[in-house]
């Protein structure tokens, strides 16, 4: 075989794999977008359609005033087993990453769940109850939804709707890193965070690094005001 042969053959190899290389990259970084908004849609569309044909709960029932975190009221939101494995139940904001920044949450955190929006790890508290509401979602891919995680600063609201009220948490600490099997991070008052007894808690977790899952990347919240969604937006989306 000739040097020339040989040079020409390495060089169509180089070819072929770089032009592997580039579709991939472009898969991960904008076709997985694309699938995952238009997925992200299309659950937001069925909660929607699903809250005008009146197919809710009862509200939950507010906690007193003043007192977030004090004992759940006689109507406290159904248990989190009450919610359907891979369907949307709520969607969430959260004002730091953008006005138009709005992802249905799901129940479960299987892989083809976290393609569709944000899930819910089954097992923990449901939304506005006592105990950890708890959350994650992708940094990056599938249209990377905590990309800003970071940004997050205690204070910031975090809102999430059920299609009857609306439930406002606040963050309590900048985001915490940590391992993937610090799963004490979503107990019902969660481990290394600012709580010391039982409470209304929202937990986010993500990955870390952006482009890696080596580590996690911990928020944790209170709940700290409610109220039904038939008086229109809370202020913490309206500022």
């Amino acid at each position: 075989m000739s040097v020339r042969l040989v040079v020409r053959s390495f060089s169509e190899l180089c070819i072929t794999v770089g032009t592997v290389v580039v579709l991939f990259v472009v898969y991960v970084l904008y076709w997985t977008g694309v699938k995952a908004a238009d997925a992200a849609d299309g659950q937001l569309d069925r909660l929607q359609e699903q809250w005008s044909q009146g197919a809710l709960r009862p509200p939950a029932a507010p906690p007193a005033a003043g007192a977030p975190d004090a004992a759940p009221a006689p109507k406290d939101p159904p248990p989190a087993a009450a919610y359907r494995p891979g369907k949307p139940f709520a969607v969430m904001y959260v004002p730091r990453f953008g006005a138009d920044w709005d992802w249905p949450v799901l129940e479960g955190t299987a892989v083809g769940t976290l393609k569709k929006g944000l899930g819910h790890y089954a097992g923990t508290a449901a939304l506005g109850a006592v105990g950890n509401f708890s959350v994650a979602g992708h940094r990056r891919t599938y249209g990377d939804p905590f990309k800003d995680f970071p940004r997050l600063r205690p204070g910031d609201p975090v809102v999430v709707t059920d299609g009857t009220t609306w439930f406002t948490y606040r963050i309590a600490r900048k985001p915490f890193k940590t391992v993937p099997t610090d799963v004490g991070v979503v107990d019902p008052v969660p481990k290394k965070s600012p709580f010391e007894q039982p409470g209304r808690y929202l937990t986010l977790t993500t990955c870390d690094p952006e482009w890696g899952s080596s580590h996690r990347l911990i928020a944790w919240a209170r709940l700290d005001a409610t109220q039904p969604v038939t008086q229109g937006k809370p202020e913490a989306l309206r500022s």
